[in-house]
């Protein structure tokens, strides 16, 4: 049975973001990136790297008297467990709840609701 995916904080999907956007990445590359965009240290930013490559999410591979990062974990495989968990924690596992709730209480737009009915339609068409 295949392993499920490790559990990502906030942080550190951060850093994987970045490696998601190109890889394989220097330890400098990524701290560089990072702290373009935020006010991170240095040193937080390589713990959560070390974090990353604890948990299997991130290998690295030595590169001359560097290593090199590259993300084990695809954007879609994390995407799918945070759904899955969302789901699960908040509306008992069951769609059509998380709809209503962003129907009564958030915004959705005329495309939104344009894209999520051709979604319906694509699901029934399946199912047929």
């Amino acid at each position: 049975m295949p392993h499920p995916p490790p559990a990502i904080s906030e942080a550190e999907s951060r850093v994987m973001e970045a490696l998601w956007r190109k890889s394989p990445q220097s330890s400098e590359e990524i701290v560089a990136i990072l702290q373009r965009d935020s006010d991170w240290h240095e040193k937080t930013i390589r713990t959560l790297l070390g974090r990353l490559l604890g948990k299997g999410a991130v290998s690295a591979e030595k590169d001359g008297r560097r290593y090199l990062y590259s993300p084990t974990l695809s954007r879609e495989q994390w995407q799918s467990q945070e759904s899955r968990s969302l789901l699960d924690r908040v509306f008992g596992g069951r769609l059509s709840p998380l709809l209503a709730h962003f129907s009564e209480h958030e915004k959705l737009g005329a495309k939104d609701v344009a894209e999520l009915r051709r979604l319906l339609e694509r699901i029934e068409k399946k199912g047929r």
